[in-house]
């Protein structure tokens, strides 16, 4: 009889803060181009965002989602209403403030 090896469970990955407290981010493919897409629960969601799908505010504690461009910049990051992500491809353009 072959004698037993005792293995050292793997060490757990340490716990991206950011990660923890704004989920992962994911790539999606659109007719738009490809675009990291995080989601922003409810309770981390701290400040109101203006939605440039329906042009209405993301009011605090509203589950919503951050999307940018893959190959953009960190300020082309912009806050959606999880609805109107969804049917960006199905909108046509809209009025815009000002």
């Amino acid at each position: 009889m072959s004698p037993r090896r005792h293995r050292r469970a793997a060490a757990p990955d340490r716990l991206d803060e950011n990660r923890a407290r704004f989920g992962g981010q994911s790539v999606e493919h659109g007719v738009d181009g490809e675009w990291y897409v995080r989601s922003i629960s409810g309770g981390n969601a701290e400040k109101a965002y203006r939605c440039p799908g329906c042009d209405q505010l993301i009011q605090p504690g509203t589950a919503h989602l951050v999307a940018w461009p893959v190959h953009g910049e960190v300020d082309e990051r912009r806050h959606w209403h999880t609805p109107c992500w969804r049917a960006r491809g199905r909108r046509g353009p809209r009025a815009r403030r000002r």
